[in-house]
């Protein structure tokens, strides 16, 4: 796998198509390499899931009455008070 060798601005100025790259990146300043940036690839089926279930539950959130929230408040001071113990 081949490193390809920018300079800083250079590497600032094109940052979203590094990110998307799939090979390591040296960045330079002055001709002298001062680190390397490796990309990730990130699984994005993962992410869409996690983002529905945190829609789902917003909507059960959303759906709540007036007592089941303020249960859900005392619960959650009842956790914070635990913590700090």
């Amino acid at each position: 796998m081949a490193t390809t060798k920018v300079g800083i601005r250079e590497f600032r100025a094109g940052l979203a198509d590094y990110i998307a790259a799939d090979h390591p990146i040296a960045v330079t300043r002055h001709g002298r390499t001062v680190g390397f940036f490796i990309p990730t690839k990130t699984d994005l089926t993962a992410e869409i899931a996690a983002l529905r279930s945190a829609a789902a539950r917003l909507d059960e959130m959303l759906a709540l009455d007036e007592t089941e929230i303020d249960e859900l408040v005392e619960d959650y001071k009842e956790a914070r008070r635990g913590e700090s113990r």
